[in-house]
């Protein structure tokens, strides 16, 4: 499932920005599975990209399979910490992201609704800084490739410091607005921008660490075992078909929720406020995607309960040791 989900992904990316067929194109191409054949056939190397794409995903599954076989000795629980060790990357990774990307943006937009923009990086540069797409393409997107470095060589994941930037960028707002009749929209769409990675983010995390709130009447009574088939199960019929739900719901079609804001770099109804509202978006693809991959590991860390592997516990042991 972990592998699957970002191989979806990655072909997503490949369907809309690079325009390959996408595995429901080739199939429909070929009249496979009752799908209604194209109007206009595939042509030139588009059947090749194709397929490549199928292989991709078949490829993800040998891959998988290879490596379960050449390593029957490793066990469930180390399986669970390298997904887990992934998630805390993505992570760490995106919460620089909109660190870097919000004081940025920020300071932009506030040199542009000041009219110190052009005096500061020039007339023709201060106008392409005013086109979305120009500003996440060469502003946001390499913020995000930094992020991706730094996240690889931190280990933190940055949660109480968000949470810190959000009470003074809000801090900020009280204190400019009625001390000195100050305010303008993207102090309150950093605000915005922050909160929903902080919630968003976190979840992952939160759920390896039993920190989301249960609401139950027969949980808390179960025995080690009936806790781990609780989450076991609970994991293959609601969690995992969930973190699908959202990206298949997400990112089907060029105008799907994910999608639509994403390829448009869509920005908000004020041109002088943040031009993040498309990455926003994409805080539901690193969302579900997290999600994907945690409740994967934590299906394995349960499951080792289930087999009695050395060494393995509930996560409630754990803390009570």
């Amino acid at each position: 499932m972990a592998a699957l989900s970002v191989v979806y992904v990655a072909n997503n990316f490949l369907i809309f920005w690079l325009d390959w067929p996408g595995t429901n194109i080739l199939f429909a191409d070929l009249g496979w599975f009752g799908l209604e054949p194209l109007r206009n056939p595939l042509a030139g190397n588009l059947p090749l990209l194709g397929w490549l794409q199928v292989l991709f995903y078949v490829g993800a599954v040998a891959l998988i399979a290879f490596f379960v076989t050449r390593s029957q000795e490793r066990t469930l629980i180390k399986d669970s910490e390298f997904l887990d060790a992934i998630v805390k990357f993505i992570i760490r990774s995106a919460f620089w992201a909109v660190l870097f990307i919000g004081i940025v943006d920020m300071a932009i937009s506030f040199l542009r609704v000041e009219g110190l923009l052009v005096q500061t990086v020039g007339e023709e540069f201060a106008k392409e800084l005013g086109r979305s797409a120009y500003r996440g393409a060469y502003i946001h997107f390499p913020l995000l490739l930094l992020s991706f470095v730094i996240g690889y060589f931190t280990r933190t994941l940055g949660f109480i410091w968000l949470a810190l930037l959000i009470v003074i960028a809000e801090l900020m707002i009280v204190i400019t607005r009625f001390i000195f009749s100050y305010e303008q929209a993207f102090m309150g769409d950093l605000v915005r921008f922050w909160y929903a990675a902080l919630f968003l983010f976190a979840s992952a995390y939160t759920l390896i660490e039993e920190g989301h709130v249960r609401v139950d009447i027969l949980y808390t009574g179960f025995s080690e075992r009936g806790k781990a088939w609780s989450n076991v199960i609970g994991t293959l019929l609601l969690g995992l078909p969930l973190c699908w739900i959202i990206l298949t719901r997400g990112l089907w079609d060029k105008s799907n929720l994910i999608n639509a804001p994403l390829l448009t770099f869509e920005i908000s109804q004020s041109g002088y406020g943040l031009y993040v509202k498309y990455l926003m978006a994409g805080f539901l693809l690193v969302y579900a995607l997290s999600m994907m991959i945690q409740f994967a590991s934590y299906f394995l860390s349960n499951a080792a309960i289930l087999i009695r592997e050395p060494g393995a516990h509930s996560h409630d042991e754990h803390l009570v040791l």
